[in-house]
């Protein structure tokens, strides 16, 4: 076990602060990394604040990590000292299930292990995240980031780059294809270069007319303001896919109808209970159809990495000093940021 300087929650209440946390000492399957940036996910707020009400403090959030190997363990072949390496949002699952022999760890039958507020499998130790100098990962769940990227504009493809990509080539997205894509935050800019760089048709639905310039700018052929019924009675039937990235309730049955024959709608914010109740009418006659879809697994979201650096796609962010996390937050909570914050894990050793 080694110290290792990090910043957590240690209640509800607390904020991010400073704090010690242990790491194991490497096994021999395990790769040592030194972080160097550490993405902030919506996520990370709800953990820390118990939003969910599933959180065991103190807690080190941060899944969206990069950085460089310190060392590795003896039966590692992948990955040697120096490389630029990547964490995601888990770290173990039970390797064993049919969805872990598929490389679908992330809907592991027994339940993956997330990269912080888990448990880990083989002592019942706590995960902690990358608000910290290093994390000790299995190689199984370290991932290879392409040297042509920016490392920190990188660090948010571990999530939200994966939660919007996953679904596009799951559902088969490519050129042809009309895709709208609901909301421009961090998840939704992604959807955009994603199914742009796919080949499709790209159109954003907002409610925010001040957002159509930032639309246009991440590549959208066209907007639509889904407040205006007239905009929405046009698209009708329009679609192939909708990307639905608001992670708050909301009104599905606009989406529904815009949708073509046979079209999907495919649900990646947490959204709870549906708010209105859901008029099934327009699906069982146009034969429509909603899905969901969480992150990929770690196949998947290697595919996506080299996707990124062949077509230079990274996250639109604003870096900061890890001093500002209680700011960021606030500030993420308003929805101020374009489109996401990372934060520059040098900071912290300079503390």
């Amino acid at each position: 076990m080694s110290k290792t300087h990090a910043y957590g929650a240690r209640s509800e209440s607390s904020g991010i602060a400073p704090l010690t946390i242990q790491r194991r000492a490497p096994r021999s399957d395990d790769v040592v990394i030194e972080i160097d940036f550490c993405g902030i996910c919506h996520s990370d707020l709800h953990i820390a604040h118990n939003d969910w009400g599933i959180t065991s403090y103190p807690v080190v959030p941060g899944h969206e990590i990069v950085g460089r190997v310190l060392a590795v363990g003896d039966a590692v072949t992948g990955f040697k000292p120096g490389d630029r390496v990547g964490v995601g949002c888990l770290v173990d699952s039970c390797r064993e299930c049919s969805s872990c022999d598929q490389g679908l760890e992330q809907y592991c039958e027994q339940g993956w292990v997330g990269t912080y507020n888990g448990v880990d499998r083989h002592d019942g130790t706590p995960t902690h995240g990358g608000y910290s100098e290093r994390i000790v990962v299995s190689e199984r769940f370290v991932l290879r980031m392409p040297e042509s990227l920016d490392p920190a504009a990188a660090a948010p493809l571990l999530c939200a780059g994966i939660t919007t990509y996953s679904p596009l080539k799951h559902f088969g997205v490519g050129p042809g294809h009309r895709v709208g894509v609901v909301g421009m935050g961090g998840l939704g800019h992604m959807g955009v270069k994603f199914a742009r760089a796919l080949g499709a048709e790209v159109t954003v639905f907002t409610r925010s007319p001040d957002k159509r310039q930032e639309a246009m700018h991440q590549g959208a052929h066209e907007v639509i303001i889904s407040t205006d019924p007239g905009a929405m009675d046009a698209a009708a039937g329009h679609f192939d896919f909708i990307l639905d990235t608001v992670p708050v309730p909301h009104d599905l049955n606009p989406y529904i109808n815009v949708l073509k024959r046979d079209g999907t709608l495919i649900l990646v914010g947490l959204l709870g209970p549906v708010e209105p109740e859901l008029n099934t009418f327009a699906m069982v006659l146009g034969r429509r159809r909603i899905a969901g879809s969480l992150i990929g697994g770690l196949p998947e979201t290697q595919e996506m990495l080299d996707f990124c650096g062949e077509h230079d796609i990274t996250c639109d962010i604003e870096r900061l000093d890890i001093s500002k996390i209680n700011e960021a937050y606030e500030r993420m909570q308003r929805s101020d940021v374009r489109y996401r914050f990372v934060i520059d894990m040098d900071s912290l050793r300079r503390e």
